[in-house]
């Protein structure tokens, strides 16, 4: 079973995707903001992570960036899945390090199926 780790400072945001992935088969395991969701990462290694951008203290742009310079946590796909939506937001994200960017609100059926690629599945 897959560990995700979902960086969000939104309960009810992290309330939905928890439940689409643990629907799924999924573990999951939750930080409120970049800082937290760096040291989760580097602290329990998940298969994923689902990283929102706008949050307080560090941004999901700037621990994507960490995440993708650290030799520990390179190799963990990174998703974005934000309310952030212009083509400028998703191509700065992808040169942070994310695999994928997805906009709010996301269905169950396309969060698990990029999840299921990037995870090679």
């Amino acid at each position: 079973m897959a560990l995700v780790l979902i960086v969000d400072d939104s309960p009810t945001e992290v309330h939905v995707i928890r439940g689409f992935l643990e629907n799924n088969g999924f573990e999951t395991d939750a930080a409120v903001d970049g800082s937290e969701g760096l040291a989760k990462a580097r602290k329990l290694k998940p298969d994923l992570i689902i990283m929102d951008i706008v949050m307080p203290g560090m941004n999901g742009y700037q621990a994507t960036r960490e995440l993708s310079k650290d030799p520990e946590t390179c190799a963990i796909p990174v998703l974005m899945v934000t309310t952030k939506g212009h083509e400028t937001d998703r191509i700065w994200g992808l040169r942070q390090g994310a695999v994928d960017y997805l906009v709010k609100p996301v269905s169950e059926q396309e969060l698990i199926e990029k999840i299921k690629a990037a995870l090679g599945q």
